[in-house]
Order: C-alpha cells, then structure tokens, then sequence
C-alpha cells in the first residue's frame, strides 16, 4: 500500500516516527510534509497529499498539523477525497466504516504519540461497510 503523507511544523516528529513504524510493516510512503521546525503554511504540504489521493496515486493519506482542522479543511477541497479529524480511535472507525474516509487528519497538540499510532494503524485496517453509508458518500461531492 502507497500512502501520501504531509505536515507542518506542528507534525514534524510525529510524520517521522509514524513513517518509520509503518514501514517496518511493509507500507510505502510519498513524504510531502515538512522536515522542519520551522513555521510552514501547512496548505503548501496538504494540497500535494490531497492530489495524490484524488488522482489514485496513493490508496490513502495521512497529514497532520497543530489542530488538525486546517490541513482536513485544505485536503477537502479536493475532489474525492474526504479527510477526517481524528482525536479518538471510535472517531477513526466511524470515519472510515460510514463515511468512506480517505484521508486522516491527525491533530499533533492534542493526542499522544501513541494514539497517533494507533489511529492510523486502525485507520488503514478499518474498512468501508457500504450498505446505507454508500448514497450518503455518493451525495457529498460537489459536481
């Protein structure tokens, strides 16, 4: 599996570490976050990861930032992807089994490490249950 991942300043050592643990597990990443510490304008690390998603150039994404909210925000303006902000593991199933989630958005000033971890592990394992979900899906994109 290829996941786009990106971040902001705010994500630096989370996106470093979540990489390292996933790949030990045979995932690939395209890295569009920053590196550095240095205060970015996350838009310009989000959008890179919100096209690899539309396009299907990467099955899922993962982007972080302070509160999580500006970089779901920015990935939803993106044609077929629907970004979820994620705090709590029931939130990340939710987002994925009823709402077709394609995207994590991960607020690195309010959960842990840990459950960063966790969330995408369960994130990536959590599949779509269609059934009454998928006409909803179908109605969010804007044509």
């Amino acid at each position: 599996m290829i996941i786009s991942i990106g971040n902001d300043h705010a994500g630096v050592t989370y996106k470093k570490i979540i990489i390292k643990h996933f790949e030990k597990k045979g995932l690939k990443f395209v890295n569009h976050g920053t590196d550095d510490e240095k205060s970015v304008d996350y838009p310009d690390f989000i959008h890179p990861v919100a096209e690899d998603v539309s396009s299907n150039n990467s099955e899922l994404g993962i982007i972080i930032c302070g509160s999580g909210n500006g970089a779901a925000m920015t990935a939803n303006k993106h044609q077929k992807v629907r970004a979820a902000l994620c705090w709590n593991i029931e939130i990340v199933k939710l987002a994925r089994k009823h709402n077709d989630a394609n995207v994590i958005s991960i607020p690195s000033r309010f959960i842990s490490l840990e459950e960063a971890i966790k969330s995408v592990e369960i994130f990536i394992k959590t599949k779509f249950e269609k059934g009454r979900h998928l006409n909803r899906i179908n109605k969010i994109m804007c044509k």
